[in-house]
């Protein structure tokens, strides 16, 4: 049977059980995923295809949720989309796909816009927050969670990750390897990840344990793949007193990736003349040859947790701003390996752990 002639009430009738029982279980409130599955397995034996629009009229709502971010081909954005849509999907929602450009003003007009009623909710993970944003978001029609840092204070839903403790953890490893002369490429310091990323440098590298070795950092003008580069030849081409860098830390993997093409240009393997982390833990890095090192700061849990916080909201939820907090941890891999008897770089068996 074509979707334009299937009914709501035939699907009832294939799956054996009430109309509202039919609605709540294709819609996914309120039902058993025993029904789930019976009423859309009969729905899709009929080709019933719901009406989207008098859905939304009926509802008053629009079933989509807007995901904004600053660069929407940064594969961390994308694992993060790959978990919002696997959470709000089963609800009937759709994710839009924004992109805000690195600007707080750009970010704001888009928040203010979310009143001409587009979207139901909106998911944004900026790179720069101000007071702007801030009494943006608080004053939004509908409802707004953060990715990016705590928002407590703020009375705003916000889901955030300890990056400066992640970036102590790729400094400790290079230290326990026997790296001493480490580097440290980060992205613009007036952004959430580049300024906790540098604290987090700058604390691993003043610890005892580190106290009186070589570290030097070189910012680079985005997190890109590009910007890495031109930063990591600026690094290497250093001659400092105390000798030339065995390791580098980048502040996210497109950095890194930029960073190990500087080295192979300046005639320097990796991970043997230097080691190199990353962060964020993204596919590029896993798939990359020296495969990256890097310190896993939870993307899709954090897409996941955003997901589910927005949902409570677009729920009525009342209940005070929620905060989630996700954990980072080093993924250890080729570009930080150990030489093995026979030169080939191998992993250290000690520190390797899974990305998931």
């Amino acid at each position: 049977m074509s979707s334009s002639r299937a009914t709501l009430m035939q699907v009832a009738e294939r799956a054996g059980v009430s109309l509202a029982s039919t609605s709540r279980a294709l819609h996914g409130t309120g039902a058993s995923q025993a029904m789930v599955d019976r009423v859309r397995a009969a729905a899709a034996e009929l080709g019933y295809s719901p009406d989207a629009i008098g859905r939304s009229l009926r509802m008053k709502r629009t079933f989509q949720v807007a995901f904004a971010v600053a660069d929407i081909g940064n594969p961390v954005y994308v694992e993060m989309l790959t978990a919002i849509h696997e959470v709000l999907a089963p609800h009937g929602y759709r994710v839009v796909v924004m992109s805000t450009g690195h600007t707080v003003g750009s970010t704001v007009d888009l928040v203010r816009s979310l009143g001409s009623g587009f979207v139901d909710g909106l998911i944004v993970s900026p790179l720069r927050t101000d007071d702007a944003l801030v009494e943006a978001i608080r004053q939004a029609p509908v409802p707004v969670v953060v990715i990016g840092r705590s928002l407590e204070k703020q009375g705003i839903d916000s889901v955030s990750t300890d990056s400066a403790a992640g970036l102590g953890q790729a400094v400790a490893h290079l230290v326990e390897i026997g790296r001493r002369r480490i580097g440290f490429v980060n992205g613009p310091l007036d952004t959430t990840p580049g300024a906790a990323r540098q604290r987090g440098f700058d604390s691993a590298t003043s610890a005892a344990a580190f106290a009186g070795e070589h570290a030097e950092t070189e910012r680079a003008e985005d997190f890109t793949v590009a910007a890495g580069l031109a930063a990591g030849r600026r690094l290497l081409s250093r001659t400092p007193a105390a000798g030339p860098f065995d390791a580098v830390v980048a502040a996210n993997d497109l950095l890194a990736i930029g960073v190990i093409r500087a080295a192979g240009e300046l005639g320097l393997t990796v991970p043997g003349g230097l080691a190199v982390t990353g962060m964020d833990d993204t596919e590029i890095g896993r798939v990359f040859q020296p495969s990256l090192t890097s310190v896993s700061l939870g993307s899709a849990d954090r897409g996941r947790a955003a997901a589910r916080l927005v949902l409570d909201r677009v729920g009525d939820g009342v209940e005070p701003a929620q905060q989630v907090a996700i954990g980072p941890h080093l993924v250890v891999r080729e570009s930080t390996a150990t030489p093995r008897a026979d030169g080939v770089a191998a992993p250290s068996p000690s520190k390797e752990k899974s990305a998931r």
